[in-house]
């Protein structure tokens, strides 16, 4: 990586640290939108995967009950593992064009859902079915775009969870994404071990983006600066998927 890369690195990781310290999530989907818009998707995975492990265990531990949690969203979480490791072959594939154009795709999807999307709750009846289908799904499109919020994310705010409880569950799928994506492509032999120190690096960014983020929700509406994260993060899904019809 040359001087430039570890600018956009750097800078990348502080602005997504901002935007998890602001609304508690955010961190991968930031770092791969920005990151794979300048980098080839595979690399932005593997450097994202560093500071997302550590941010989202330092969430993860927080919460008021590690244990009850697990036990109810282990099939999910056991779903996510299978699904990553079935869909990385896509991110490990060197399909430059399409892992950006599928990346492109999920983050128009999570910004569109989340903007326009009624809060709805799932009823606890489909939850034995659902949560383990959410959690395939979820692990289909980690191992494909490096991304890990749909359809977790939505899926986990329709439950009948407490503000508490699902930051931590959040912090929960968001780990055992992280740990899911690294050994799936450490399996497909994708996991440049050159990436790992850059990706160690990323961390003091992105922990310094989280408290400066944490110090911005005191002093603006947390709702505004999601919305507007988020347009910004629809307008860069609809860039990358646009950009191999430009280029070709």
């Amino acid at each position: 990586m040359d001087q430039n890369d570890i600018v956009i690195i750097t800078a990348t990781f502080f602005l997504a640290g901002i935007v998890k310290g602001v609304t508690g999530m955010g961190l991968p989907t930031v770092a791969m939108g920005v990151l794979g818009a300048v980098l080839s998707p595979l690399t932005a995975a593997t450097l994202l995967l560093v500071p997302s492990f550590v941010t989202n265990v330092w969430q993860l531990l927080t919460g008021p009950g590690f244990k009850p949690l697990l036990r109810r969203l282990w099939p999910m979480m056991a779903a996510v593992v299978v699904g990553t490791f079935v869909g990385s072959s896509l991110l490990a594939g060197g399909a430059a064009g399409r892992t950006t154009s599928a990346l492109g795709l999920t983050l128009i999807a999570y910004a569109a859902y989340t903007l326009c999307a009624v809060p709805r709750r799932i009823p606890s009846s489909w939850q034995p079915v659902a949560t383990p289908l959410v959690g395939f799904a979820t692990g289909l499109v980690t191992g494909a775009t490096g991304v890990f919020v749909i359809p977790a994310v939505p899926y986990l705010q329709a439950l009948d969870l407490d503000k508490e409880e699902l930051v931590q569950a959040l912090g929960l799928s968001f780990t055992v994404s992280t740990i899911a994506l690294a050994l799936a492509l450490g399996f497909q032999g994708a996991l440049p071990a050159g990436n790992l120190v850059p990706s160690l690096l990323a961390v003091v960014p992105a922990l310094i983006g989280m408290a400066a983020g944490q110090a911005i929700r005191q002093r603006i509406s947390p709702s505004a600066f999601r919305r507007g994260f988020l347009i910004c993060l629809l307008l860069l899904g609809c860039e990358m998927v646009l950009r191999p019809v430009f280029a070709g």
